[in-house]
């Protein structure tokens, strides 16, 4: 830094350069994410590294270094006015960067600068692909392909070596280590988009790498290691033998609703999609809740049931909109369907006094809802806030087991407007490897927006009458839950990537995605 001032202190403006890491976006650094929460501009390449404007204020100015002509100038004028920048690089800028130029410009034009180091590739696509970058031989060894003349001074280590740039002159770099006294037979590992779910790593010796590169589709951004801490990948492969790793997974629900199912997803190394199939909308008239939850607050129920997330989401808007909070729920047995929506009530504040234990829907519920006891119950009514959609079941059930029930209209669902034309194409046209229905109205609903999945996607439903409705629409049903809940069909999927995993492999196959098996997809060699 010029000036000798902490980034974004000073009160002039300021440019840092962040390394932006080697492409998983969960790389960057603490300090690179705070630098990019408080930056009024960031410069970046927004294909690679897009996804880390989530860290952005929504007012950060963005700017696509390439589409970009002159960086340095764009970057210098705008800390000259005063602004915040953020100028993100790939790796760490220190590290094979051609960001040297700016750097020298921003200290030329005497504005403060900070260049935070980012995790590079050299080090981070190894261990993703299992590789360890020193084993036996305490040596490593990282070069350029495209500054080096003479590979006979590389040849010579023991250790591991790390290429960059050098997938398109792969074969006459392993003839030069040859010729300059490399065993043939030593082993190579080629890695192409590294750190991402798109990695995709081929093992060879530098005598076979022409042959096995061949069909194999590996392109830049790719690294090259040779050295006997290749053989340690069979071993330490942690990455690329995830159990969905690399599947593009559709998941027919809302962000809201589905944040821990993808980050459960995420964890498999899939790559999941939300699109939503409904819309959730306020009653058309509010009186009936209005009603509802003035009978909450003064005492005219024993129970309150809830049957989703969305209805525990009416529910405390009403109270915010009357001014209310979860206290008011002092004295009232809350029972929750299952995980989800006690979740839900959790994060209200409050603590449900009944899930159910076995099958988390109506029925479950009802299988451990207790009796009407005039003795022990002072008050004989329960308030179920639910969709306009809702069946008759847990009414009925109630009702059977002595109960009143107030059946109030909380929400109402209406089917989502179409996804976009490319994620329906996708669906149509087998670009999606799985996709997971939670209930009938998703099979209902993904079908009536966007057409029926192609017939390689694995259809994974999360109980028999979703799978009765998958059926119904001509759907072949692959996967079912063992139990209701969404982290169950998560789990459940995720089994049966990883038995098709291993049968692939256990036949000497290279494993592929259900949708690289579809008719014109592309095939990578082994």
């Amino acid at each position: 830094m010029s000036s000798g001032s902490t980034a974004f202190e000073s009160p002039a403006g300021f440019v840092a350069f962040v390394g932006a890491g080697p492409g998983d976006e969960g790389l960057l650094t603490l300090r690179g994410a705070d630098l990019l929460s408080k930056a009024d501009l960031v410069v970046l390449d927004r294909e690679a590294y897009g996804a880390l404007l989530r860290h952005c204020r929504p007012e950060a100015e963005v700017v696509d270094a390439a589409e970009e002509g002159a960086v340095s100038l764009r970057a210098v004028t705008a800390a000259k006015d005063g602004r915040r920048v953020v100028r993100l690089c790939a790796g760490d800028p220190m590290f094979f960067s051609s960001i040297t130029d700016e750097v020298t410009a921003c200290a030329k034009a005497e504005v403060d600068f900070e260049i935070v180091p980012g995790v590079p590739p050299a080090t981070a696509v190894l261990t993703y692909a299992g590789i360890p970058a020193a084993v036996s031989v305490p040596e490593f060894r990282v070069v350029d392909a495209t500054q080096v003349e003479d590979w006979s001074a590389h040849a010579a280590g023991a250790g591991t070596l790390v290429i960059y740039n050098g997938v398109t002159e792969a074969v006459p770099i392993a003839k030069a280590l040859i010729a300059a006294g490399r065993p043939d037979s030593t082993p190579v590992a080629v890695s192409g988009a590294g750190t991402t779910t798109e990695q995709y790593t081929v093992v060879s010796t530098l005598g076979r790498i022409g042959p096995d590169l061949k069909h194999a589709g590996v392109t830049e951004p790719a690294l090259i290691v040779v050295g006997e801490a290749v053989g340690m990948r069979d071993r330490l492969s942690w990455f690329e033998t995830k159990p969905l790793f690399g599947w593009r997974v559709l998941v027919p629900r809302t962000k809201e609703q589905s944040a821990a199912l993808v980050e459960q997803l995420h964890s498999y190394g899939a790559v999941p999609e939300e699109v939503p199939t409904i819309s959730v909308e306020p009653p058309r008239t509010p009186q009936q809740m209005d009603r509802a939850i003035k009978g909450l607050v003064t005492g005219r129920y024993e129970w309150v049931a809830f049957t989703s997330s969305n209805a525990v989401k009416a529910v405390r808007e009403k109270f915010e909109e009357y001014g209310l909070d979860a206290r008011a729920f002092a004295g009232l047995k809350v029972a929750a369907v299952g995980e989800a929506t006690a979740r839900a009530l959790v994060a209200f504040g409050v603590k449900p006094d009944l899930v159910p234990s076995g099958e988390q829907s109506s029925e479950g519920l009802l299988a451990e809802w207790p009796p009407y006891d005039s003795m022990l119950d002072p008050i004989n009514r329960v308030l179920l806030p639910r969709a306009d959609i809702a069946t008759e079941t847990l009414v009925a059930g109630l009702t059977e087991l002595g109960w009143e029930c107030d059946d109030v209209t909380a929400y109402r669902t209406v089917r989502a407007a179409p996804p976009p034309a490319p994620i329906r194409e996708a669906i149509k046209g087998g670009g999606f490897d799985a996709v997971l229905f939670t209930s009938s109205s998703t099979v209902r609903n993904l079908v009536g927006i966007a057409g029926k999945p192609h017939n390689v996607t694995v259809i994974a439903v999360i109980g028999p009458q979703t799978a009765k409705t998958a059926e119904e629409f001509g759907l072949r049903v692959d996967v079912m839950a063992d139990r209701p809940s969404t982290s169950a069909l998560a789990a459940a999927l995720a089994e049966y990537g990883a038995k098709q995993r291993q049968a692939a492999v256990g036949a000497g196959d290279v494993p592929r995605r259900p949708s690289q098996t579809r008719r014109g997809a592309r095939r990578r060699a082994k």
